[in-house]
């Protein structure tokens, strides 16, 4: 069992989620009771019970916009259907969306969101901008799930933490991601190849790479930002919570700590050596991604836990996707190589002006039972939020198998970040860095354009700021 120091949220603190992915350890039992208890009451709109806690009205409609990513909308359509089973004569009619900031935002700003939001992808909405019109989730967690547990009791600790803000649950995060570089351990095994946990060694690995025939990494032009991500993990295992810190809090210069630096040079050597496959800035990431998956033109890819469900029709035969999580520059390192990036993710918010908030809850409800999250899980490859519903084989996943290894082993070395999603920003960030893994700039250049969008952000008078400890 993992024993995850106890991280406590507010507005200096919000979305650290360095515990969100305590898989292991359920919630305590200090969450409110269930609210939904006693005798049923008539609320507006509909009649309030245990089966029915946010007073779902009957015949209505449940509108809801899901990001169309590497999770697809499927699984909510799943949970769509078993409300309209349960709530006879209401519909959840369920859309799907890859540009949720620019489809969606007009719509708060019209007072008429959908009732449902899975605000996800690279143009995610910045919850900096919308948190006053978003709804507090708690009743959901606290009320019983479709199997008559309370959904509190289902959960695995931690994993409300990246969604609240100042006290206020404002997005439950419905998916448990682990962040690592995946690689396909059966051409390893074939080619005597070791994952590697230094950048040292990944720069030897591409020498063999490139004997073979091979890159060592692959980029797409929308997912170029893939490897912010793996710089930021490397570097905070590297330089530890000083460099989280700095970049959590937009500070001057965070971008060119020695951490940071080191690990953007030993990308850049990387690169330099042509150990990565040119042309990304103009490849659509998934075809990127499929000539790692499917062609394994590259060795080894960063990503999130989704990758395996997203790549399922352009793998292989015989992949055996595994993962480790992102290396480390020396051997003097802060954390440990074992220490991983992951959190719940893909989060889902009911914003307040919508016209079925009830309903919204309700179908969030409904996504939280054994049922819905199971097929999430079997059909996803991922697990959800809810614990115990994955088995030992991993529904043969060898990927999700190796997601537990690594939560395993990394124990109390669990980390996560949120300055990108709080304040909107990959996607200014996605430019220097197709710039940058193309091979037409250096670090320098990186630093700076990557400073002056922090500094732009953290200057702005108009941009909620929220510090973190």
């Amino acid at each position: 069992m993992m024993n995850i120091q106890n991280v406590t949220m507010d507005r200096r603190n919000v979305l650290r989620g360095a515990v969100a992915a305590a898989i292991l350890i359920p919630l305590g039992s200090t969450l409110a009771s269930c609210a939904t208890g006693g005798p049923s009451t008539t609320a507006p709109g509909g009649t309030v019970s245990k089966t029915n806690p946010f007073g779902m009205a009957d015949n209505s409609t449940v509108d809801a916009v899901i990001f169309d990513g590497g999770y697809g909308v499927d699984y909510v359509e799943y949970a769509a259907k078993i409300l309209e089973k349960n709530h006879d004569g209401s519909t959840a009619k369920v859309a799907s969306s890859t540009q949720i900031s620019q489809e969606l935002q007009p719509r708060f700003v019209g007072g008429n969101p959908p009732d449902l939001i899975d605000n996800s992808g690279a143009q995610a909405i910045g919850f900096n901008t919308i948190l006053d019109q978003l709804e507090d989730l708690q009743d959901v967690i606290d009320a019983d799930n479709l199997e008559g547990d309370k959904i509190s009791d289902t959960l695995y600790g931690g994993v409300l933490k990246p969604g609240t803000f100042d006290g206020k649950l404002a997005a439950i995060n419905y998916v448990l991601t682990v962040y690592a570089v995946w690689y396909s351990s059966s051409l390893f095994e074939e080619n005597g190849w070791t994952p590697p946990t230094t950048w040292a060694e990944a720069l030897d690995l591409g020498a063999k790479a490139k004997a073979a025939g091979k890159y060592l990494f692959v980029f797409g032009k929308e997912a170029a930002t893939y490897y912010q991500t793996l710089a930021i993990e490397s570097a905070i295992k590297e330089g530890g919570d000083e460099v989280r810190l700095a970049l959590e809090n937009l500070q001057e210069g965070c971008w060119s700590l020695p951490a940071v630096q080191s690990v953007f040079e030993a990308m850049h050597e990387i690169i330099a050596a042509g150990y990565m496959k040119p042309g990304g800035s103009g490849t659509q990431f998934t075809a990127a991604q499929a000539q790692w998956s499917n062609d394994q033109e590259a060795l080894l890819y960063p990503s999130g836990s989704w990758i395996e469900n997203e790549m399922k029709d352009n793998t292989a035969e015989g992949f055996e996707m595994r993962g480790f999580p992102a290396m480390v520059v020396s051997e003097n390192s802060a954390m440990p190589v074992e220490a991983l990036h992951s959190t719940a993710g893909e989060p889902f918010i009911v914003p307040s002006q919508g016209k079925n908030v009830a309903g919204g809850k309700e179908l969030l409800r409904t996504m939280l039972s054994k049922d819905a999250a199971t097929n999430f899980a079997k059909t996803k490859l991922a697990p959800t939020i809810v614990k115990g519903l994955v088995p030992a084989d991993g529904f043969g996943s060898t990927a999700l198998v190796s997601q537990t290894d690594m939560l395993d082993a990394a124990g109390e070395n669990i980390f996560t970040w949120g300055f990108v999603d709080l304040y909107g920003m990959n996607q200014d960030q996605l430019v220097p860095w197709n710039t940058f893994l193309e091979g037409k700039s250096d670090v320098a250049t990186l630093t700076a354009a990557l400073q002056t969008i922090t500094d732009k952000v953290r200057e702005d008078d108009s941009v909620n700021k929220i510090e973190v400890k």
